[in-house]
């Protein structure tokens, strides 16, 4: 990288000098050459606010992790030359085979990290994209990937309700403004639209409930853990425990324990205990349960309510709102879905693949 940044700052420098020598012995206006057109690299400041010199012409991508890969595909699917992780078995009916079955390069970043760095020379990638919150060590990590792989890596900062901007960010770094602006309105737009349908619910209008996950049921998405934010946003979350856990699995919990929380209503993730909660007795004391208020989310190819929270959440600002405030929200379910799939999967959603989506997922009434 070094030698050819060395090699392009020569060259600039000689045809700067001969470019002007050539315009006077033809018709070629000098001033339509400049360095920056030349340069083999420009300049991008990133939410870090580091100065990382990036290809002027991105066309192979990779994300540092799945959070940016979820990002990164609706914008730029035919530039990602691998994937941090492969997708999902139900990603098949949503995506075109060559994106399902692109490379797995492993996680650049955070825990659990697995480096195919084989494959990662094989697939020559031009730059590393990192998207998410920032966390402390941020500069210090985005830097140390960039020395182990040497690749320039970049930090776009994105949290749920900036979503929109890190788009915008996006779009300048790989020449896709348009395209990214796109996306960036209707995040903006769908962030806006739940605070407004909140607002109307107002505090004391919020539903209680709980997000169970694991094979019993037995874990819980606690008030105040980041995985909550959603959910925290739209319900009253009842799940208050001392020790919040950052995992997405939630914090393990008793029955009795969600006995005594009683929540009106129960969100089961997928793969919980939805399929068998109201056949146990147990269960069946909760009053969520005894009302039929309990549903699973809906998953394919990822889960709307996070796991991993990326923009994937926005689709579940639509389903729970619609759920718990179906007269505040006012939402077609299977219009809103059949956007969002074919703006961030490029999928033209059918009525039967949206059906099986939301099998568990809706009212009883509406089912």
């Amino acid at each position: 990288m070094r030698r050819k940044r060395v090699f392009a700052l020569v060259l600039v420098v000689c045809l700067s000098l001969v470019l002007p020598m050539a315009a006077t012995c033809s018709n070629i206006n000098p001033s339509q050459y400049t360095v920056a057109a030349l340069a083999e690299t420009v300049s991008f400041t990133d939410s870090a606010g580091r100065q990382v010199e990036v290809p002027a012409n991105i066309t192979r991508i990779v994300p540092s992790g799945l959070l940016a890969q979820i990002v990164l595909f609706p914008l730029a699917p035919d530039m990602l030359v691998g994937l941090s992780s492969k997708w999902d078995s139900t990603a098949k009916q949503y995506l075109e085979t060559k994106y399902y079955d692109l490379p797995v390069l492993g996680q650049f970043y955070g825990k659990g990290t697995t480096l195919n760095l084989e494959e990662i020379a094989r697939v020559d990638p031009q730059i590393i994209i990192d998207v998410g919150e920032a966390k402390s060590t941020i500069v210090k990590d985005m830097d140390g990937i960039t020395e182990q792989v040497g690749i320039p890596t970049v930090h776009i900062g994105a949290t749920l309700h900036t979503m929109g901007e890190a788009y915008r960010m996006l779009g300048k770094l790989l020449g896709r403004e348009k395209e990214a602006e796109v996306l960036a309105e209707y995040c903006d737009s769908v962030y806006s639209k739940t605070q407004d349908i909140m607002k109307k619910v107002g505090d004391e209008g919020k539903v209680d409930l709980i997000y169970c996950t694991g094979g019993d049921g037995l874990n819980v998405i606690a008030r105040g853990s980041f995985h909550a934010e959603l959910l925290d946003m739209v319900g009253n979350n009842v799940a208050v425990v001392e020790d919040i856990s950052s995992k997405g699995t939630g914090n393990p919990v008793d029955m009795e324990q969600i006995l005594m929380w009683d929540p009106d209503v129960i969100i089961f993730a997928p793969e919980s205990y939805y399929s068998s909660a109201g056949e146990d007795k147990v269960w069946q004391k909760l009053t969520a349960i005894k009302n039929g208020n309990y549903y699973e989310v809906p998953f394919g190819p990822y889960n709307w309510l996070g796991f991993p929270p990326s923009v994937n959440r926005y689709m579940g600002m639509i389903w729970l709102t619609q759920l718990l405030y179906p007269d505040k929200a006012g939402y077609d379910l299977y219009e809103e879905t059949a956007k969002y799939y074919k703006l961030f999967y490029h999928c033209d959603l059918t009525e039967d693949q949206y059906k099986a989506l939301v099998a568990n997922s809706l009212l009883k009434a509406e089912q």
